[in-house]
């Protein structure tokens, strides 16, 4: 969501100035007037030049929420009020970007808007399981368990990210590392070799030939080989950031050999763990399903089990739901 630089007119009489994030200049405009203040300008945040590739992203890490909600916790269950220990934690917190949503979120909850509603708010800057779930603790009042339950969730799911990415570096390393060798024989070591056989005299052989040929043209053209690698590869970034890149690349994932296995396991764990959590704190079946469903983060799995709420919405039972038939070419293991 964009951020906006507010300067304001406060009850007291006193002009301050203010950093807020929004949806939109309206809605931002909206939200002020009613809390009291007479707004005078607003003005979007100036952004920060981006290099692509380099760019320090903006979004919540995985390690600041899961500390925000262990805190958020221990607070709760110290007894402490919800409004004090969020604003006691948005002090504390070091991410400006988290800070900024930490103080629009406790803003909203001091004016009376529920700490659920507050989240749903942002978009999907966090994830609609977290609200939903704290929606539900809301409605039974069980808040504290509830976010008990997700940070159990949470921590498990960093710990099996953290194995996962821990078993892509070794051949991540090997794959860089045999690209730069490949590299260096191409533009320093072949061409070396170059002058030594044209001292034969002799017609060298096609295959020797086409290696030469190869490791001349990467020598002098390895400028624009190496940018039109680095704009091929943003270009299939921007391209997976779309829906439809995204689901075709997430399903061409679960096909990979290492990769496909590890990502099956991945979302099945989020959804069983989701689910797990929603229904214990009391959502109903079929809205359990749909955000368990929208929480994985491979949308062909996602789109997978969404046809699965669609059919236990018709009447029939999760389990038999889940025996997909091959159209779907999908298998339950």
């Amino acid at each position: 969501m964009p951020e906006f630089v507010c300067r304001l007119g406060a009850p007291n009489g006193s002009i301050v100035e203010q950093r807020r994030v929004a949806a939109s200049v309206d809605a931002l405009r909206r939200e002020l007037e009613a809390e009291g203040f007479h707004v005078f300008s607003l003005a979007g945040a100036r952004s920060r030049f981006r290099v692509p590739f380099f760019s320090r992203s903006e979004k919540v890490s995985g390690e600041d929420f899961l500390l925000f909600n262990t805190q958020l916790k221990t607070l709760l269950h110290a007894g402490m009020p919800l409004a004090q220990s969020l604003e006691l934690l948005k002090d504390q917190q070091a991410n400006p970007h988290f800070r900024a949503l930490l103080d629009k979120i406790h803003q909203q909850v001091t004016t009376g808007i529920a700490l659920s509603d507050a989240f749903l708010a942002l978009g999907e800057t966090f994830p609609r399981l977290y609200a939903n779930s704290l929606r539900a603790g809301e409605r039974t009042g069980e808040l504290e368990q509830v976010l008990e339950r997700y940070v159990e969730y949470q921590r498990l799911v960093e710990a099996v990210r953290k194995k996962i990415i821990g078993a892509l570096t070794y051949p991540a390393v090997l794959v860089t590392l045999s690209a730069g060798l490949v590299v260096i024989l191409m533009v320093k070591v072949i061409p070396a070799f170059e002058d030594f056989y044209v001292q034969f005299q002799t017609e060298l052989p096609l295959p020797t030939k086409m290696v030469l040929g190869l490791a001349d043209f990467t020598k002098n053209n390895l400028f624009f080989i190496i940018a039109a690698v680095a704009v091929l590869v943003y270009g299939i970034r921007v391209w997976r950031s779309s829906p439809s890149g995204r689901m075709i690349t997430d399903r061409w994932r679960l096909r990979l050999p290492l990769v496909g296995r590890l990502a099956h396991l991945f979302a099945l764990s989020q959804f069983s763990r989701s689910l797990a959590i929603l229904l214990g704190g009391g959502t109903p079946m079929v809205p359990a399903l749909e955000t368990a469903s929208t929480s994985i983060s491979n949308a062909y799995v996602s789109e997978l089990f969404l046809g699965c709420v669609q059919e236990v919405q018709e009447g029939r039972p999760l389990s038999d739901a889940m025996i997909l038939d091959r159209r779907r070419r999908w298998r339950w293991r």
